[in-house]
């Protein structure tokens, strides 16, 4: 269960949010005091910075100080949420507690220099076998997917039950495919339960049986979900080469009504972006906990300086209040604002919900969307 942050990749890629400024640089050394290693062992720390690495486990190499205690010092104009955990050189060796799970990311704010120190007595072996998976249904997979100018991913297509060729069927296109039906194949462990979460649903009649089409990410997943260079050619392949392809070897309702883009993170900006740019194709959108506000990036700006009709989209829209969330606020907060100018109005159209308490992390997504869901697709 391995705790977020693609995160993505998830956190290995992550998304270098762009986090509040000092006007100097604040120096921030991490102790690390693990007794059961061996002075020898190489250890690595990994957050949501970019001087952390952007979650590559092995990116940021601590240095050892003997007394099985290590240290990692460095420099960052990052003012608040600050997440990082410690891992032996990758997720299957992080740090994790007495039974096996794995620890809950460090956060910190930093005002000043600071001095942090953490002790861990426990790790993965490398193995991953407390991770146990299975996938509710059935699934199709289509391997080493070629999108142009793009790397080749696999596809993951989750169909519903009792699925047959004599019917149609919606179709939700989701990101981080292989994040969302079992977590072996999750970047850290927890899926989004996207296959026993819409089987329950569509079993109590609570929205109809519909197929999801998971696109697994790549190492260029930051510039893939981020709606700009890269994240253009990524829209397309989705539009013009995956859509198609699903829609020719499926038994799907292909019209914009029937069909509807998910994700979280720089996914949920992404699904933004495919609804918002491409409303002929799409015509709703899932963005959970969405950055509209990263880097040099402003997606605010579309909106905003958005001229013609209004588009006949619906979007749901949802955020935590822990950690990374805090910085997501003031974009999701803006996009509200901007949205409601262009009469996108609450519970029609557009729905906002914030969980105070839910963390950036797969398992937070998966418990908000059985309502997404519901009020995206109900009957």
């Amino acid at each position: 269960m391995r705790q977020l942050f693609f995160i993505l990749i998830l956190f290995w890629s992550f998304y270098a949010y762009s986090q509040p400024q000092h006007s100097k640089s604040n120096k921030i050394t991490f102790q690390l005091f693990s007794p059961d290693l061996s002075n020898e062992s190489a250890v690595f720390i990994t957050g949501s910075i970019p001087e952390l690495g952007n979650w590559n486990p092995s990116a940021i190499q601590m240095n050892s100080k003997g007394n099985h205690l290590w240290e990692k010092t460095i420099e960052t104009k990052a003012a608040f949420g600050i997440e990082y955990k410690f891992t032996l050189g990758s997720w299957e060796k992080e740090s994790v507690n007495a039974n096996g799970l794995p620890l809950d990311n460090f956060i910190v704010k930093v005002a000043s220099d600071s001095i942090l120190k953490n002790d861990v007595y426990f790790w993965k072996d490398g193995t991953l076998k407390n991770v146990v998976g299975q996938i509710t249904g059935s699934v199709k997979y289509h391997r080493n997917f070629k999108g142009k100018n793009l790397l080749d991913r696999d596809i993951i297509v989750w169909l519903p039950p009792n699925y047959n060729n004599n019917e149609r069927y919606d179709v939700l296109y989701m990101h981080d495919g292989q994040n969302l039906f079992d977590p072996r194949t999750s970047s850290f462990g927890v899926d989004w339960r996207i296959d026993e979460t819409i089987d329950s649903l569509i079993t109590s009649k609570k929205i109809k049986p519909l197929i999801v089409v998971g696109i697994y990410n790549t190492k260029d997943r930051s510039s893939e979900y981020l709606p700009a260079e890269m994240g253009k050619d990524y829209m397309q392949f989705i539009v013009y080469q995956l859509k198609p392809f699903i829609d020719k070897n499926y038994s799907t309702k292909s019209g914009r009504k029937h069909t509807s883009v998910g994700g979280s993170s720089m996914g949920g900006i992404i699904s933004f972006a495919l609804v918002w740019e491409y409303p002929r194709v799409f015509s709703k959108a899932i963005c959970m906990s969405p950055a509209f506000k990263i880097n040099h990036i402003d997606y605010v700006k579309e909106v905003t300086n958005y001229t013609g009709k209004k588009k006949k989209i619906k979007l749901y829209i949802d955020n935590g209040g822990i950690g990374l969330e805090e910085q997501l606020q003031p974009g999701i907060d803006d996009m509200l604002k901007a949205l409601e100018q262009k009469a996108y109005f609450e519970g029609t159209d557009l729905l906002w919900i914030h969980d105070k308490n839910a963390k950036h992390f797969e398992a937070a997504w998966a418990k908000r969307m059985p309502f997404a869901l519901q009020w995206l697709l109900g009957k």
